[in-house]
């Protein structure tokens, strides 16, 4: 079992953009988890480990997330910060094979892929999380990107992992919602 050196739950309620107030506010809400990195410093070929840590966070953060947005989830995301002694496989060990599944069962669905980001970085480092509709892939309304960052992590030995949802896509949306072909 991995370390979690912190929780944190970060909500954001947004009521208007660009002056206009939309018909509804968005509320989107973020799980973050801190944890050692068991492979911090050394290459490791097997990260199954990880895989099922990702699992074990998101069966661990997503109802709770699920609870905070108080409204059905529509769009989701998932992001990793990989603290500077660690590799960015490692990230992508969490947030990849097994995470999906748990945040798939808190929003009730799930068709389309998981927008995720991964970087390696110092502590305090923000990460831009995007986020997208859960069934609907070419839902232009809710391509969106929430930057988070925590101000101590993630320490050299660490691992950060973040998911989010939200009730809505981006306030008073103006790109159409099918892609447009040229």
């Amino acid at each position: 079992m991995l370390t979690v050196r912190k929780l944190l739950h970060v909500a954001e309620t947004t009521f208007s953009e660009a002056g206009q107030g939309p018909a509804r506010p968005v509320r989107r809400v973020a799980g973050i988890a801190v944890i050692d990195n068991p492979c911090a410093g050394r290459f490791v070929q097997d990260l199954a480990e990880l895989f099922d840590f990702g699992r074990t966070l998101g069966d661990r953060l997503m109802p709770e997330l699920a609870r905070l947005l108080g409204a059905p989830a529509v769009s989701y995301g998932k992001a990793a910060i990989v603290g500077v002694n660690g590799d960015f496989e490692h990230g992508g060990a969490l947030v990849h094979p097994k995470l999906g599944k748990p945040m798939r069962a808190a929003v009730g669905g799930g068709k389309a892929v998981i927008p995720s980001n991964v970087k390696l970085a110092p502590a305090g480092t923000p990460v831009d999380l995007p986020l997208g509709h859960k069934d609907e892939p070419w839902s232009f309304d809710h391509f969106d990107t929430w930057t988070l960052a925590v101000a101590d992590a993630p320490r050299p030995n660490e691992l950060v992992v973040i998911m989010a949802i939200a009730d809505g896509g981006r306030l008073n949306p103006r790109c159409g919602t099918t892609p447009i072909t040229a």
